[in-house]
């Protein structure tokens, strides 16, 4: 990843912003670029980018903003206390982060395919569970938040991680759909296969991300919260540097190889992001882990937590952005819908528009 002289030029046009950590450099490592075929340009436009980055300023709630295309660094912002080394908590970006770690277990034939039944992990806790649809769930549907159960997020969440055995609490909530039924969107399916990873790879969720994923990305994942069983939290509380963040969705970009090496596989980066179902409260779709909608003339991919934290991928522009927010505040709209806004009326554009 190269950090462009534009980028120069970009930082004495629009000056520093209150709190900014650190003054962008370039990563170690250089990311694959993979032209896009239909690409309308290369680079982007500086005058745009600066304007994007003074609307990005203008969000009160908005920590960092970094923009890559083909592979390098344009612009790299950080506001009110953010910085480069600062780990932030990617919330529930961290579903598309275990999707990853499962797309490898199945590369590797730790798992044996999305179709494949989570019942014969959870024999003993199935055995509390008198719905006979329990046992079709399987691992396709806990990524496509399809699994038929009863949430454990939005109202059910503080319930669920006060409870004493997460997977249980989980695996017993009655059925409200079928398996491969509507979205159902709950941070305990994710947990699910973390607590499946667990058995199937005989590692920790924490030391398989680290080994087969973060450190061919040059990234050390910091540790982060366990449940009352020590299974790593899965879906939440992950915490990443705005440069890992980018270097993750980069390796999405890039189909799955980084510096030449292939860490996940193509097709499984094709199976993640094509849409298996919708979301009821927004539209959005969503496949394996990663929600997409329409962005202008394009379609963005997204991993997306609580508060604000986004990592977008927009393949037909080669175009990959970080975006973290404060996370300790009430959920609401508005600051969701204005870093959307900025993707698609400033920094599409200054992408479209090339260098």
């Amino acid at each position: 990843m190269h950090v462009r002289p534009i980028l120069l030029l970009l930082l004495a046009v629009v000056g520093c912003s209150d709190g900014r950590a650190d003054a962008p450099g370039t990563t170690s490592g250089t990311a694959v670029a993979v032209p896009a075929a239909g690409a309308p340009s290369r680079g982007v436009d500086s005058s745009l980018l600066a304007r994007a980055d003074e609307r990005a300023a203008a969000l009160p709630r908005l920590h960092s903003l970094l923009v890559a295309r083909h592979g390098e660094l344009y612009l790299e912002r950080y506001y009110r206390g953010g910085g480069r080394e600062r780990p932030t908590n990617v919330k529930s970006a961290s579903k598309s982060v275990l999707a990853a770690l499962v797309g490898i277990a199945l590369a590797e034939g730790a798992l044996t395919g999305v179709d494949q039944p989570i019942a014969p992990f959870f024999a003993r806790y199935l055995a509390q569970q008198p719905d006979p649809r329990a046992r079709a769930i399987t691992v396709g549907h806990l990524l496509s938040m399809q699994a038929g159960l009863e949430p454990t997020s939005f109202g059910n969440y503080g319930a669920w991680v006060s409870s004493r055995d997460w997977v249980r609490y989980v695996l017993t909530r009655p059925f409200v759909d079928e398996p491969g039924g509507r979205m159902l969107y709950s941070t305990g399916s994710t947990h699910l296969l973390s607590a499946i990873l667990t058995q199937a790879t005989g590692m920790s969720t924490h030391a398989y991300a680290q080994s087969r994923l973060f450190e061919p990305l040059g990234v050390r994942l910091p540790r982060w919260t366990r449940d009352p069983q020590g299974i790593y939290f899965g879906g939440n509380e992950m915490s990443l540097t705005p440069r890992a963040m980018l270097r993750f969705g980069e390796l999405y970009r890039n189909g799955g190889v980084h510096e030449g090496r292939r860490v996940l596989p193509a097709e499984w980066i094709r199976d993640s992001w094509t849409p298996r179902t919708r979301s009821p409260y927004n539209g959005h779709r969503y496949g394996y882990g990663w929600w997409s909608r329409p962005a202008g003339r394009y379609t963005a991919y997204f991993a997306w937590g609580y508060g604000g934290q986004f990592i977008f991928v927009v393949p037909e522009l080669e175009l990959t952005v970080v975006a973290t927010s404060q996370a300790d505040v009430q959920r609401e709209g508005a600051h969701l819908r204005a870093v959307h806004a900025l993707l698609d009326e400033a920094i599409l554009p200054a992408a479209e528009q090339g260098g």
